[in-house]
């Protein structure tokens, strides 16, 4: 009855699930875009721009947060839903002199993009260089 108990049974088989180490930190307004301005004085901000409707984003999203392992936790990333803040997108192309992309990842330091990624490039970036 082994073989019955694992298809009927109503025990349901729990998937370890892996940690995830980024702490997503919702970029909604345009105000945001000079305390980043301010943050990236200090450290390295990084602000990844995703659109929830393109497949490729999704993609990218999921091995983004697969490149996050303990020692990258510390990083301060912002995550920016082009749909609902397309005027917060098109204001960070412009600050930041980046021509919009999407999935796209930007990273700021002394108040300019020092970096800047979209599509499959971001899921080959070594994120330890920016800590």
């Amino acid at each position: 009855m082994g073989l019955f108990n694992g298809i009927f049974s109503s025990k349901k088989q729990t998937k370890e699930e892996k940690k995830i180490f980024i702490n997503w930190l919702p970029l909604t307004s345009l105000e945001q875009i000079e305390e980043i301005k301010k943050e990236s004085k200090t450290s390295n901000i990084l602000v990844f721009k995703h659109s929830t409707r393109c497949v490729i984003s999704r993609m990218v999203i999921k091995q983004f947060e697969e490149l996050f392992n303990e020692q990258n936790q510390q990083l301060k990333v912002y995550y920016l839903d082009l749909l609902n803040y397309r005027n917060v997108s098109d204001e960070l192309g412009y600050v930041f002199q980046v021509m919009h992309q999407s999935p796209q990842l930007l990273v700021i330091k002394n108040e300019v993009s020092v970096y800047n990624a979209s599509h499959y490039d971001i899921t080959q970036i070594n994120l330890s260089r920016f800590i």
